[in-house]
């Protein structure tokens, strides 16, 4: 190659923007270059690759960090190495996330919070519930009648998130949604999980908040460690019952969650309402649906002990959703009726029309 074909190479090179299609830049050496080559029967070329983190395109910065999903909230992009979504380290209050200890107003009204919860959940409280809301007398809806009445709810045991729960029910779906497509199962599971915090509205007995939402945990046996404020359990009366305070308790090691009453709140009363309705959703549905708010498990491997094998399997998807469950928490609005249509699809593929609750 001469100095003057070299010279007129990087010319062109230097001039081409960055934004240039991929093709365009075959085209061009295919067409004027190729020929000059023919004589070799075999060249390598190296091309230097761009930097395009924080790219300008019409005026827009884009970070190569952050995909903007269907939803209209941004996420961070999936780990080409280790399978799933680098996960944000602060919250949308500008705390890390599920941070129990720092100092704000928010933080008092969840301490609060879990200190009713730990003094009020108990093993014959728990009983009492399952067998008032198991009738499922309260009323008839469907699933999209229920994610509507969620509107006026806030999770005051959350220190991540202030906005009305259909916001995050729909961020966690289309979450789910954009990284495993093919699930369909999963992004409906995502937006049902948190349907039964309607047990706080009036219609359906407005249970105090300590008795709908929150970290769950199983009764009949000791209280872990690991639960989050565990110094309130001093005040419930299980603790101080020689029946429920031992590790096992009321139960055989690997019975199965099932078999273990946890306490009471929305993940076991949507459960009741989905299994009772006939659902088509898989097991692992269910089990996400049931035990999503059950951290000590799924955080701090606590009541192991107790779990089968099928157990274990279905709690593989409950650690990836819960992922997504706990991180995709945002400020920005999703836009609803873009993405009823296919919720709504999803809804007539898996549950009847209309259900008991």
């Amino acid at each position: 190659m001469t100095p003057n074909t070299c010279s007129c190479l990087h010319r062109i090179a230097t001039k081409l923007p960055v934004s240039i299609h991929i093709t365009k830049l075959l085209s061009i050496f295919f067409l004027f270059f190729v020929p000059i080559f023919d004589n070799f029967e075999k060249m390598t070329i190296l091309i230097e690759q761009p930097d395009l983190a924080g790219v300008e395109v019409e005026g827009k910065k884009m970070e190569t960090n952050e995909l903007v999903l269907d939803g209209g909230f941004p996420m961070p992009k999936l780990d080409a190495h280790g399978g799933g979504f680098d996960a944000p380290e602060i919250n949308a209050f500008g705390q890390s996330f599920r941070d129990y200890n720092a100092e704000s107003e928010r933080q008092k009204t969840v301490e609060e919070f879990y200190r009713l919860n730990h003094i009020n959940q108990s093993f014959d409280f728990v009983k009492k519930m399952r067998e008032k809301y198991g009738k499922l007398d309260k009323t008839e809806m469907s699933i999209w009648e229920c994610c509507e009445l969620l509107n006026e709810v806030v999770d005051e045991s959350d220190p991540d998130l202030d906005e009305p729960q259909i916001e995050h029910l729909l961020q966690t779906a289309e979450a789910i949604r954009k990284d495993y497509p093919h699930q369909d199962w999963l992004h409906l599971t995502a937006l049902i999980h948190d349907l039964g915090k309607v047990l706080l509205l009036p219609s359906f007995g407005e249970l105090p908040q300590w008795a709908v939402v929150g970290d769950t945990f199983p009764l009949g046996c000791a209280f872990d460690q690991s639960i989050v404020h565990h110094k309130y359990f001093k005040d419930n009366s299980d603790t101080y019952n020689s029946s429920y305070n031992t590790k096992n308790g009321v139960y055989e090691q690997g019975c199965g969650l099932e078999n273990v009453v946890m306490s009471w709140g929305h993940d076991d009363y949507m459960y009741l309402v989905a299994k009772e309705n006939g659902t088509t959703l898989p097991s692992a549905a269910l089990f996400i649906v049931r035990y999503h708010s059950f951290y000590p498990l799924h955080k701090a491997g606590a009541y192991t002990h107790l779990m089968n094998e099928e157990d274990k399997e279905n709690l593989k998807w409950l650690q990836i959703f819960n992922k997504y469950d706990l991180y995709s928490k945002s400020k920005v609005r999703v836009d609803v009726e873009k993405v009823k249509p296919y919720y709504l699809s999803l809804i007539d593929k898996y549950f009847p029309a209309k259900l008991k609750w």
